[in-house]
């Protein structure tokens, strides 16, 4: 007699990709914005991190570094003026990089925002100063923060 063949039909192919397609279409943004949401945490832990440093150099030196030392100071004693006679540091275990958008970490000392500290931002996912949402500053001076 004849043997019947196993396997599925086209018709069961067909209804299972279309319940994946569905299923993808409502979970992917979801994951996508966790995405963001992850960038924004490590922006704000990264500025909490170096806030944290900043504020050892100063209670060491008794001045936070100029804005043109920059944040480097926090991991090589600066050589420019002034000059750090009580540097302990490197005061963070690895050199500031970008932050999670690959833009640089903006620092200004003394602040326009903290006029007797320092400014401290990310300028977010567009890069540009402003913004709201995944584009809005992260900062050490703001709501944001």
């Amino acid at each position: 007699m004849f043997k019947k063949e196993r396997g599925f039909t086209l018709i069961e192919i067909l209804t299972v990709v279309v319940i994946i397609v569905i299923l993808a279409s409502t979970l992917a943004p979801r994951f996508f914005g966790r995405t963001e949401d992850a960038r924004i945490a490590a922006a704000k832990s990264d500025i909490a991190t170096m806030e944290l440093a900043l504020d050892a150099y100063e209670a060491d030196n008794g001045f936070y570094p100029t804005t043109e030392q920059g944040l480097d100071a926090l991991y090589n004693a600066p050589t420019s003026q002034p000059v750090p006679t009580s540097w302990k540091g490197p005061y963070i275990k690895k050199r500031v990089g970008n932050d999670p958008w690959s833009g640089t970490y903006i620092y200004m000392c003394p602040g326009l925002n903290n006029p007797n500290g320092y400014d401290l931002c990310s300028y977010g996912r567009d890069g540009k100063e402003g913004g709201q949402g995944p584009d809005a500053d992260i900062t050490n001076w703001s709501e944001n923060k």
